[in-house]
């Protein structure tokens, strides 16, 4: 395991991940004026700069609000620490006594004798969280009455509350698929850590090779998730192909990979590619100088009444002519490296869409080579229970397997090591199998 000081170091322009006790935010350091929200806190990231990934950093208020601004966002400059300083709130408050139960604790409210306006002021006046909680704990009536659960439940909460330690991680797959996840999982199609995985593992990608992946909208985590699993300074290529006219790249940015790795990645329309691979690049360099007319016709309507400033124009926008039908854009030259990928046929096809993944299948499937790995995610069931019965029949894909996936957490403490109560819901339905010759 490499300790801090062999860590990267975070640069501008990075993308971070900062972390407050379980909570976590995807944050860019774009610049040294940026700043980051964390609740009612306001985080200066300067202080970030050329410090090693992993490091804590303390959260040290660089103003006094006072009583006519509670509840206004606090700002804070972040000042590197030592991970000791995070000891454990019971041991700081050196809190030994405990009640056998909690059956003559009563919640009629009385039992803090600090008011919030008292609170408040703490905060104002403490820079350490274990000082706000060692007065609240000393006002309270019945701390002490608890039982020793009860109470680091209770130094649990207020912790999570007054807690002035951040660490700043380096962004991973599994951190970014968490966080998209717990944000607003219709955002990435519902794929979950585990699901996420298994497309990976089914998909057969590695270092060689040339790999086909069709996303209706993940927020960029598949494309991200597959070319990190491609790597740096390796032989493959990835074709990710997406039904919009700009490609969801939020979590591959996220990543922070180099434009080597990045540039592995062709993103490119659906339709616009398939339109060039079956008609040729002749019909899209007509359509090309076809819409050109059109304006070329205004100008001359223009400049009617004066023939000398007619036939400059002309002869200059004849000049210009030949130097605009070479000009490509930047998806026409992602077109072009794309066909020439579909010409030599995939190692692998992964498809997650939110349509009906049936015509999809039936287009990108020619351009996968025999005995490769077919993967199809969807978050309804009946339509991959069609799409097995028509592959089944048509013999094109073999040892078809329609699995889903179920994931529940435990918690794990001394004597209270369970299941969690809740758990996620269904992650979606995987459709897997090998192409035939």
């Amino acid at each position: 395991m490499t300790s801090i000081e062999e860590q990267p170091k975070i640069k501008l322009g990075d993308y971070i991940v900062i972390q407050r006790q379980k909570y976590t935010k995807l944050q860019k350091f774009g610049n040294l004026d940026a700043t980051a929200t964390l609740g009612k806190e306001l985080l200066e990231l300067k202080g970030l700069l050329d410090q090693p990934y992993g490091a804590t950093f303390r959260m040290c208020p660089k103003e006094e609000l006072g009583k006519s601004h509670r509840g206004r966002q606090r700002l804070h400059a972040l000042e590197l620490c030592n991970e000791l300083e995070m000891r454990n709130i019971r041991e700081v408050l050196g809190i030994s006594q405990s009640g056998d139960d909690n059956r003559n604790i009563k919640d009629d409210g009385d039992s803090q004798a600090l008011k919030s306006e008292d609170i408040e002021q703490l905060r104002d006046e403490c820079k350490e969280s274990t000082k706000i909680i060692e007065k609240i704990v000393e006002n309270s009536k019945t701390f002490h009455s608890k039982t020793e659960y009860s109470q680091e439940k209770y130094l649990k909460k207020k912790e999570k509350k007054y807690f002035e330690f951040v660490q700043i991680r380096q962004p991973t797959i599994r951190l970014i698929t968490e966080m998209y996840y717990r944000q607003d999982a219709e955002k990435v199609m519902g794929i979950r850590v585990d699901t996420l995985s298994q497309m990976i593992s089914y998909s057969g990608v590695s270092a060689f090779g040339n790999y086909l992946l069709y996303d209706s909208g993940s927020n960029g985590l598949l494309p991200a998730a597959f070319l990190n699993s491609i790597g740096a300074d390796t032989e493959a290529t990835m074709v990710h192909m997406h039904p919009g006219n700009i490609p969801q790249k939020q979590a591959l940015l996220a990543l922070n990979l180099p434009d080597e790795q990045t540039n592995r990645c062709i993103s490119v329309n659906i339709y616009s590619v398939l339109r060039e691979f079956y008609q040729g690049t002749e019909e899209t360099n007509s359509e090309i100088v076809v819409a050109e007319p059109s304006t070329k016709k205004q100008k001359l309507n223009e400049v009617e009444d004066n023939d000398v400033i007619g036939s400059e124009t002309t002869k200059e926008e004849r000049q210009s002519e030949p130097a605009t039908k070479t000009t490509l854009q930047k998806w026409q030259i992602e077109n072009r490296r794309a066909v020439n990928l579909m010409h030599n046929k995939f190692d692998s096809l992964v498809i997650a869409s939110k349509e009906h993944p049936a015509n999809l299948v039936k287009e990108l499937l020619p351009f996968v080579k025999p005995s490769r790995p077919v993967v199809i995610f969807s978050l309804c069931k009946e339509v991959l229970m069609e799409l097995y019965v028509e592959l089944k029949t048509s013999s094109k894909v073999t040892n078809l397997h329609l699995t889903s996936n179920w994931l529940r957490m435990y918690q794990i403490l001394p004597n209270r090591t369970h299941p969690e109560v809740n758990m996620n819901a269904n992650s979606g339905y995987l459709l897997t199998g090998y192409t035939l010759g």
